[in-house]
Protein backbone atom coordinates (compact mmCIF):
# COMPACT_ATOMS: atom_id res chain seq x y z
CA UNK A 1 0.00 0.00 0.00
CA UNK A 2 1.21 3.40 -0.77
CA UNK A 3 0.49 6.65 0.68
CA UNK A 4 0.34 9.43 -0.87
CA UNK A 5 2.87 12.04 0.64
CA UNK A 6 2.43 15.99 0.68
CA UNK A 7 5.53 16.60 -0.60
CA UNK A 8 4.69 15.39 -3.90
CA UNK A 9 3.89 18.73 -5.18
CA UNK A 10 6.47 20.50 -3.92
CA UNK A 11 9.03 17.98 -5.71
CA UNK A 12 7.06 18.47 -8.74
CA UNK A 13 7.36 22.80 -8.21
CA UNK A 14 10.58 22.75 -7.27
CA UNK A 15 11.88 20.84 -10.18
CA UNK A 16 10.18 22.91 -12.78
CA UNK A 17 12.47 25.67 -11.36
CA UNK A 18 15.59 24.16 -10.66
CA UNK A 19 18.33 21.83 -12.88
CA UNK A 20 18.77 19.64 -9.74
CA UNK A 21 16.24 18.67 -6.92
CA UNK A 22 17.92 16.82 -3.92
CA UNK A 23 15.56 14.92 -1.61
CA UNK A 24 17.30 14.76 1.89
CA UNK A 25 15.93 12.71 5.21
CA UNK A 26 16.34 9.66 7.25
CA UNK A 27 16.48 6.13 5.99
CA UNK A 28 13.72 4.33 4.87
CA UNK A 29 11.20 7.13 4.88
CA UNK A 30 10.06 6.85 1.55
CA UNK A 31 12.28 9.51 0.07
CA UNK A 32 13.01 7.13 -3.54
CA UNK A 33 9.53 5.78 -3.57
CA UNK A 34 7.86 9.03 -3.38
CA UNK A 35 10.37 9.95 -6.70
CA UNK A 36 9.77 6.53 -8.18
CA UNK A 37 5.80 7.39 -7.94
CA UNK A 38 6.28 10.85 -9.30
CA UNK A 39 8.72 10.22 -11.78
CA UNK A 40 8.08 10.96 -15.76
CA UNK A 41 8.48 7.94 -17.94
CA UNK A 42 11.41 8.59 -19.60
CA UNK A 43 13.37 9.74 -15.91
CA UNK A 44 16.08 6.71 -15.37
CA UNK A 45 16.57 5.23 -11.90
CA UNK A 46 19.90 4.26 -10.50
CA UNK A 47 20.47 3.32 -6.94
CA UNK A 48 24.11 3.35 -5.65
CA UNK A 49 22.97 1.03 -2.99
CA UNK A 50 24.06 -1.79 -5.72
CA UNK A 51 28.39 -1.93 -5.34
CA UNK A 52 28.73 -2.26 -8.90
CA UNK A 53 27.49 0.80 -9.52
CA UNK A 54 28.53 2.92 -6.48
CA UNK A 55 32.20 1.90 -7.75
CA UNK A 56 31.64 3.55 -11.38
CA UNK A 57 30.36 6.51 -9.94
CA UNK A 58 32.70 6.75 -7.36
CA UNK A 59 36.06 6.28 -9.92
CA UNK A 60 34.51 7.26 -13.17
CA UNK A 61 31.77 10.11 -12.44
CA UNK A 62 32.36 10.92 -15.88
CA UNK A 63 31.11 7.49 -17.76
CA UNK A 64 28.46 7.01 -15.24
CA UNK A 65 26.68 10.05 -16.35
CA UNK A 66 26.98 9.31 -19.75
CA UNK A 67 25.86 5.57 -18.65
CA UNK A 68 22.97 7.25 -16.91
CA UNK A 69 21.73 10.44 -18.53
CA UNK A 70 19.29 13.07 -17.68
CA UNK A 71 16.18 13.47 -16.93
CA UNK A 72 17.86 10.57 -13.48
CA UNK A 73 16.63 9.72 -10.50
CA UNK A 74 19.69 8.80 -8.46
CA UNK A 75 19.12 7.33 -5.30
CA UNK A 76 21.77 7.15 -2.13
CA UNK A 77 23.56 9.66 -3.62
CA UNK A 78 25.73 10.49 -0.38
CA UNK A 79 27.68 7.43 -1.39
CA UNK A 80 29.53 9.33 -4.53
CA UNK A 81 29.89 12.72 -4.15
CA UNK A 82 32.87 12.81 -6.51
CA UNK A 83 29.67 12.62 -9.19
CA UNK A 84 28.31 16.61 -7.88
CA UNK A 85 30.65 18.84 -10.00
CA UNK A 86 30.44 16.78 -13.28
CA UNK A 87 26.32 17.50 -12.39
CA UNK A 88 27.32 21.12 -12.26
CA UNK A 89 29.23 20.75 -15.67
CA UNK A 90 26.28 19.02 -17.53
CA UNK A 91 23.98 21.44 -16.03
CA UNK A 92 25.80 24.96 -16.98
CA UNK A 93 26.36 23.36 -20.47
CA UNK A 94 22.24 22.16 -20.56
CA UNK A 95 20.59 24.73 -18.78
CA UNK A 96 17.23 22.68 -18.56
CA UNK A 97 15.08 22.29 -15.42
CA UNK A 98 14.30 18.89 -13.61
CA UNK A 99 17.54 17.41 -15.04
CA UNK A 100 18.74 15.58 -11.89
CA UNK A 101 16.86 13.85 -8.69
CA UNK A 102 18.50 13.49 -5.86
CA UNK A 103 18.32 11.27 -2.56
CA UNK A 104 20.09 10.75 0.22
CA UNK A 105 20.04 9.98 3.73
CA UNK A 106 22.98 12.05 5.74
CA UNK A 107 21.51 15.55 4.79
CA UNK A 108 24.12 17.06 6.88
CA UNK A 109 27.27 15.66 5.08
CA UNK A 110 25.42 16.15 1.97
CA UNK A 111 24.91 19.87 2.20
CA UNK A 112 28.71 20.60 2.31
CA UNK A 113 29.52 18.85 -0.95
CA UNK A 114 26.06 20.34 -2.59
CA UNK A 115 26.68 23.81 -1.21
CA UNK A 116 30.35 23.68 -3.13
CA UNK A 117 29.48 22.44 -6.23
CA UNK A 118 25.30 22.75 -6.79
CA UNK A 119 24.91 26.38 -5.37
CA UNK A 120 22.51 28.22 -7.05
CA UNK A 121 21.62 24.94 -9.07
CA UNK A 122 19.64 22.48 -6.49
CA UNK A 123 16.41 22.91 -4.61
CA UNK A 124 16.91 20.93 -1.34
CA UNK A 125 13.90 19.21 -0.02
CA UNK A 126 13.83 16.77 3.25
CA UNK A 127 11.51 14.08 3.73
CA UNK A 128 10.49 12.29 7.41
CA UNK A 129 8.16 9.81 7.97
CA UNK A 130 4.67 9.21 7.72
CA UNK A 131 2.83 12.43 9.23
CA UNK A 132 -0.29 11.58 10.90
CA UNK A 133 -1.75 13.50 8.03
CA UNK A 134 -0.97 11.11 5.52
CA UNK A 135 -1.30 7.85 7.51
CA UNK A 136 -5.14 8.98 7.52
CA UNK A 137 -4.73 9.99 3.85
CA UNK A 138 -5.83 13.72 4.72
CA UNK A 139 -3.74 16.88 2.89
CA UNK A 140 -1.40 18.09 5.74
CA UNK A 141 -0.87 21.89 6.06
CA UNK A 142 1.31 23.72 8.50
CA UNK A 143 -0.35 23.57 12.40
CA UNK A 144 -0.84 27.12 12.96
CA UNK A 145 -3.35 27.96 15.53
CA UNK A 146 -4.62 30.60 14.71
CA UNK A 147 -5.89 29.01 10.99
CA UNK A 148 -7.42 25.79 13.08
CA UNK A 149 -11.01 25.17 11.92
CA UNK A 150 -13.66 22.30 13.04
CA UNK A 151 -13.32 19.59 10.56
CA UNK A 152 -13.75 16.39 10.44
CA UNK A 153 -10.94 14.41 11.75
CA UNK A 154 -10.12 10.95 13.14
CA UNK A 155 -10.46 10.77 17.06
CA UNK A 156 -8.21 9.49 19.39
CA UNK A 157 -8.10 8.14 22.69
CA UNK A 158 -5.63 7.46 25.05
CA UNK A 159 -5.56 3.81 23.68
CA UNK A 160 -5.38 4.76 20.08
CA UNK A 161 -2.77 7.61 20.16
CA UNK A 162 -0.43 5.39 22.18
CA UNK A 163 -1.07 2.52 19.58
CA UNK A 164 -0.16 5.28 16.68
CA UNK A 165 3.08 6.37 19.04
CA UNK A 166 4.24 3.09 19.40
CA UNK A 167 4.08 2.08 15.56
CA UNK A 168 5.93 5.08 14.28
CA UNK A 169 6.52 6.53 11.40
CA UNK A 170 8.03 4.41 8.59
CA UNK A 171 6.38 3.72 5.71
CA UNK A 172 7.02 -0.07 5.74
CA UNK A 173 5.08 -0.67 8.74
CA UNK A 174 2.40 0.82 7.21
CA UNK A 175 2.56 -0.74 3.44
CA UNK A 176 3.13 -3.82 5.10
CA UNK A 177 0.40 -4.91 8.36
CA UNK A 178 2.00 -8.27 8.69
CA UNK A 179 5.77 -6.70 9.15
CA UNK A 180 6.84 -7.27 12.75
CA UNK A 181 7.92 -4.53 14.40
CA UNK A 182 10.59 -5.92 16.20
CA UNK A 183 11.34 -7.48 13.31
CA UNK A 184 11.34 -4.44 11.54
CA UNK A 185 13.65 -2.14 14.00
CA UNK A 186 15.97 -4.36 14.84
CA UNK A 187 16.99 -4.84 11.02
CA UNK A 188 16.27 -0.55 10.96
CA UNK A 189 19.15 -0.48 13.58
CA UNK A 190 21.23 -2.80 12.14
CA UNK A 191 21.29 -1.09 8.66
CA UNK A 192 21.45 2.21 10.31
CA UNK A 193 24.72 1.15 12.18
CA UNK A 194 26.38 -1.27 9.23
CA UNK A 195 25.77 1.87 6.24
CA UNK A 196 25.58 5.27 7.79
CA UNK A 197 27.46 5.24 11.35
CA UNK A 198 30.23 2.98 9.81
CA UNK A 199 29.84 5.39 6.59
CA UNK A 200 29.91 8.62 8.85
CA UNK A 201 32.70 8.20 11.63
CA UNK A 202 34.98 5.18 13.21
CA UNK A 203 32.78 4.01 15.81
CA UNK A 204 34.94 1.60 17.48
CA UNK A 205 32.35 -0.21 20.01
CA UNK A 206 28.81 -0.86 18.30
CA UNK A 207 27.92 -2.38 21.71
CA UNK A 208 28.83 1.00 23.88
CA UNK A 209 27.23 2.86 20.17
CA UNK A 210 23.97 0.58 20.48
CA UNK A 211 23.53 1.46 24.63
CA UNK A 212 24.45 5.47 23.70
CA UNK A 213 21.23 4.70 21.85
CA UNK A 214 18.96 3.64 24.12
CA UNK A 215 20.43 5.89 26.92
CA UNK A 216 19.15 8.90 24.48
CA UNK A 217 15.71 7.46 23.84
CA UNK A 218 15.09 7.24 27.49
CA UNK A 219 15.42 10.88 27.25
CA UNK A 220 13.55 12.03 24.75
CA UNK A 221 11.28 15.20 25.83
CA UNK A 222 13.98 15.87 27.99
CA UNK A 223 16.95 18.71 28.22
CA UNK A 224 20.17 17.48 26.72
CA UNK A 225 22.46 16.85 29.27
CA UNK A 226 25.86 15.35 27.92
CA UNK A 227 27.34 14.50 31.29
CA UNK A 228 23.99 12.32 32.60
CA UNK A 229 24.45 10.78 29.47
CA UNK A 230 28.11 10.25 29.23
CA UNK A 231 27.91 8.58 33.22
CA UNK A 232 25.11 6.50 31.67
CA UNK A 233 26.88 5.02 28.68
CA UNK A 234 30.05 4.80 30.09
CA UNK A 235 32.03 7.14 27.77
CA UNK A 236 33.30 10.79 27.67
CA UNK A 237 31.23 13.53 27.27
CA UNK A 238 33.16 14.28 24.02
CA UNK A 239 31.97 11.31 22.90
CA UNK A 240 28.37 11.76 24.03
CA UNK A 241 28.60 15.23 21.93
CA UNK A 242 29.87 13.15 18.96
CA UNK A 243 27.40 10.79 18.89
CA UNK A 244 24.51 13.25 18.91
CA UNK A 245 25.92 14.74 16.14
CA UNK A 246 25.85 12.05 14.41
CA UNK A 247 21.79 11.32 15.32
CA UNK A 248 21.62 14.62 14.29
CA UNK A 249 23.04 14.11 10.76
CA UNK A 250 21.23 11.11 10.03
CA UNK A 251 17.94 12.76 10.85
CA UNK A 252 16.85 10.16 13.80
CA UNK A 253 16.65 13.17 16.50
CA UNK A 254 16.08 16.62 16.75
CA UNK A 255 17.13 19.36 18.48
CA UNK A 256 14.32 21.99 19.95
CA UNK A 257 16.11 25.08 20.93
CA UNK A 258 15.43 27.29 23.72
CA UNK A 259 14.29 30.49 23.18
CA UNK A 260 15.91 33.54 24.59
CA UNK A 261 16.76 37.41 24.57
CA UNK A 262 18.10 40.17 26.61
CA UNK A 263 15.36 40.29 28.55
CA UNK A 264 15.09 36.23 29.95
CA UNK A 265 18.33 36.36 31.41
CA UNK A 266 16.87 33.43 33.79
CA UNK A 267 16.06 31.42 30.64
CA UNK A 268 17.25 28.15 30.15
CA UNK A 269 19.53 27.70 27.05
CA UNK A 270 19.81 24.24 26.90
CA UNK A 271 18.34 22.32 23.85
CA UNK A 272 15.66 19.47 24.45
CA UNK A 273 15.88 16.36 22.82
CA UNK A 274 13.25 14.91 20.74
CA UNK A 275 13.55 11.07 18.74
CA UNK A 276 11.68 11.69 15.19
CA UNK A 277 9.92 8.79 15.36
CA UNK A 278 8.77 7.26 18.61
CA UNK A 279 8.28 3.60 17.24
CA UNK A 280 12.28 3.42 17.07
CA UNK A 281 12.29 5.61 20.65
CA UNK A 282 9.97 3.43 22.15
CA UNK A 283 11.37 -0.04 20.89
CA UNK A 284 15.06 1.36 21.87
CA UNK A 285 13.53 1.84 25.28
CA UNK A 286 12.04 -1.14 25.40
CA UNK A 287 8.07 -0.49 25.68
CA UNK A 288 6.05 -3.36 23.76
CA UNK A 289 2.61 -2.11 24.53
CA UNK A 290 0.70 1.07 23.89
CA UNK A 291 -0.85 0.35 27.51
CA UNK A 292 2.16 0.10 29.53
CA UNK A 293 3.90 2.84 27.33
CA UNK A 294 1.17 5.22 28.21
CA UNK A 295 1.01 4.98 32.01
CA UNK A 296 4.56 4.70 32.03
CA UNK A 297 7.43 6.40 33.03
CA UNK A 298 8.05 7.46 29.31
CA UNK A 299 4.59 8.35 28.82
CA UNK A 300 4.06 11.78 29.13
CA UNK A 301 8.01 13.03 27.67
CA UNK A 302 6.74 10.30 24.36
CA UNK A 303 3.93 12.41 24.06
CA UNK A 304 5.50 15.53 23.39
CA UNK A 305 8.03 14.30 21.38
CA UNK A 306 5.33 12.83 19.21
CA UNK A 307 3.57 16.15 18.97
CA UNK A 308 6.85 18.15 18.45
CA UNK A 309 7.68 15.94 15.54
CA UNK A 310 3.72 15.86 13.75
CA UNK A 311 4.00 19.91 13.76
CA UNK A 312 7.48 20.27 12.77
CA UNK A 313 6.75 17.68 9.97
CA UNK A 314 3.39 19.37 9.08
CA UNK A 315 6.13 22.70 8.19
CA UNK A 316 8.23 20.53 6.39
CA UNK A 317 6.44 18.52 4.06
CA UNK A 318 4.95 21.84 3.03
CA UNK A 319 8.83 23.50 2.48
CA UNK A 320 7.06 26.55 4.90
CA UNK A 321 9.61 28.26 6.82
CA UNK A 322 9.09 29.03 10.18
CA UNK A 323 11.06 28.59 13.70
CA UNK A 324 10.98 26.47 16.51
CA UNK A 325 11.25 26.62 20.23
CA UNK A 326 10.93 25.96 23.81
CA UNK A 327 10.81 28.32 26.86
CA UNK A 328 12.04 27.38 30.38
CA UNK A 329 13.26 29.73 32.78
CA UNK A 330 15.02 29.08 36.60
CA UNK A 331 12.25 28.98 38.10
CA UNK A 332 10.83 25.69 35.70
CA UNK A 333 8.03 27.52 34.49
CA UNK A 334 8.00 26.44 30.37
CA UNK A 335 6.12 26.59 27.22
CA UNK A 336 6.51 22.79 25.43
CA UNK A 337 6.93 24.90 21.39
CA UNK A 338 7.14 27.89 20.35
CA UNK A 339 6.31 28.28 16.64
CA UNK A 340 7.53 31.58 15.35
CA UNK A 341 6.80 32.66 11.87
CA UNK A 342 6.70 36.20 10.26
CA UNK A 343 7.65 37.71 13.85
CA UNK A 344 4.86 36.43 15.56
CA UNK A 345 5.27 33.59 18.03
CA UNK A 346 2.27 30.85 19.12
CA UNK A 347 2.96 29.43 22.21
CA UNK A 348 1.86 25.51 22.45
CA UNK A 349 0.82 23.33 25.50
CA UNK A 350 1.14 19.07 24.84
CA UNK A 351 -0.38 17.29 27.47
CA UNK A 352 -1.64 14.25 28.05
CA UNK A 353 -5.12 15.10 29.37
CA UNK A 354 -8.85 14.74 28.45
CA UNK A 355 -9.35 17.56 30.45
CA UNK A 356 -7.17 20.29 29.85
CA UNK A 357 -7.65 23.85 32.08
CA UNK A 358 -7.12 27.28 32.03
CA UNK A 359 -4.17 26.65 34.57
CA UNK A 360 -2.38 24.57 32.18
CA UNK A 361 -1.46 27.19 29.74
CA UNK A 362 -1.13 30.19 32.96
CA UNK A 363 2.74 30.26 31.35
CA UNK A 364 1.51 31.45 27.77
CA UNK A 365 1.57 35.55 29.78
CA UNK A 366 5.30 35.00 30.06
CA UNK A 367 5.83 35.57 26.08
CA UNK A 368 4.71 39.27 26.22
CA UNK A 369 6.46 39.79 29.59
CA UNK A 370 9.79 39.36 27.29
CA UNK A 371 8.95 41.48 24.44
CA UNK A 372 7.22 39.01 22.17
CA UNK A 373 4.18 39.56 19.74
CA UNK A 374 2.02 36.82 20.24
CA UNK A 375 -0.77 35.06 17.79
CA UNK A 376 -3.23 32.40 19.54
CA UNK A 377 -1.74 29.52 21.58
CA UNK A 378 -3.07 26.06 21.61
CA UNK A 379 -3.48 23.31 24.00
CA UNK A 380 -2.72 19.95 21.83
CA UNK A 381 -4.54 17.33 24.02
CA UNK A 382 -6.80 14.46 24.28
CA UNK A 383 -9.86 16.33 24.41
CA UNK A 384 -12.53 15.29 21.61
CA UNK A 385 -13.75 18.96 19.92
CA UNK A 386 -11.91 22.04 18.69
CA UNK A 387 -12.63 24.38 21.15
CA UNK A 388 -11.69 27.90 22.92
CA UNK A 389 -10.09 27.49 26.04
CA UNK A 390 -10.47 31.24 26.49
CA UNK A 391 -10.07 34.28 23.91
CA UNK A 392 -6.33 33.75 23.36
CA UNK A 393 -5.98 29.69 23.71
CA UNK A 394 -7.76 26.62 21.55
CA UNK A 395 -8.05 23.36 23.17
CA UNK A 396 -6.99 20.96 20.06
CA UNK A 397 -7.45 17.63 19.64
CA UNK A 398 -5.11 15.41 19.26
CA UNK A 399 -6.27 14.74 15.76
CA UNK A 400 -6.09 17.63 14.34
CA UNK A 401 -2.37 17.21 14.14
CA UNK A 402 -4.13 15.22 10.73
Amino acid sequence: MYFERDISKIIIETSETFPVVLLTGPRQVGKSTVLEKIREENRSLVTLDDPSIRVLAQTDPALFLQTYEPPVLIDEVQYAPQLFPYIKMIVDRHKEKGMFWLTGSQPFQLMEKVSESLAGRVGILELQGLSQAEKNQNAGEPFLPDTLKPVNRKPYNVNSIYNLILKGSFPELYATPRLNRNTFYASYLKTYIERDIRHLTNVQDERLFLTFLKVAAARTGQLLNYADMAKDVGVTEVTVKSWVSLLLTSGLVYLLQPYYNNLTKRAIKTPKLHFTDTGLCAWLSGWTSAETLSVGAMGGAIFESYVVSEIVKSYIHNNTQAHFYFYRNKEKQEIDLIIERDSVFYPIEIKRTASPRESDVKTFGLLEKIGMTTGKGAIVCLYENLLPLNRKVQIVPVGYLG
